[in-house]
């Protein structure tokens, strides 16, 4: 009986899981490929960066008890770049490619995702001005380039808001987050082995 309801417990929540990276997976592949600095259709780094937040997440599914999942994912998939940026330095013709990845960091949550700067400073553990003065930066190198590409008067954007729907690269990214959406499931599932059984202990 406890197997059972183990078995269904488990079942609800992969369904619960992959229903939710069919809504939220293109957007959350096209932030992380925005921050690795990868070009559309070349985002090998940008899936493997969220695959492990993703597995995160799905580790923590029980235990979110309210909690926007999508807002959970994007806050560890920030936290894992923060800590791994080192790994992202070199340019590799992504749209953000030019910057630093702290600079991609702050911009992709401040402009692409709309989250305030007070959100954004405490998640990065940052004053509240650094994050202003490294966003304006950020804008300020992008406008740089675009002029030299002769397209001056064009604000830099990372993509279209989250509350404007998905982005012009949701159709590309759907078929890759959804992969991401199973390598995470599995590697969920194994965290879970650790993370999961206490979920599975707490009332």
């Amino acid at each position: 009986m406890v197997r059972e309801r183990r078995a269904a417990r488990d079942g609800r929540r992969a369904r619960e899981f992959e229903a939710f990276v069919a809504g939220a997976g293109g957007r959350l592949l096209h932030a992380a490929t925005l921050l690795t600095g990868e070009p559309t259709g070349d985002t090998e780094a940008a899936e493997r960066l969220l695959t492990a937040a993703l597995a995160r997440t799905y580790a923590r599914w029980d235990r979110l008890r309210g909690e926007d999942p999508y807002d959970h994912t994007r806050r560890t998939l920030a936290a894992l770049f923060a800590h791994r940026g080192h790994r992202y330095r070199r340019p590799r013709g992504g749209t953000l490619a030019r910057l630093t990845p702290q600079e991609r960091l702050v911009l992709v949550l401040r402009l692409y995702e709309g989250v305030a700067e007070e959100q954004t400073a405490a998640a990065l553990g940052l004053p509240v001005e650094r994050v202003r003065a490294i966003c304006t930066r950020a804008v300020t190198a992008m406008r740089s380039a675009a002029a030299r590409r002769g397209t001056t008067g064009t604000r830099p954007s990372a993509g279209t808001p989250r509350s404007g729907g998905t982005s012009s690269s949701a159709g590309t990214t759907e078929t890759t987050g959804s992969r991401a959406a199973t390598d995470a499931t599995g590697a969920g599932a194994e965290a879970g082995a650790d993370a999961g059984a206490g979920a599975g202990a707490a009332p």
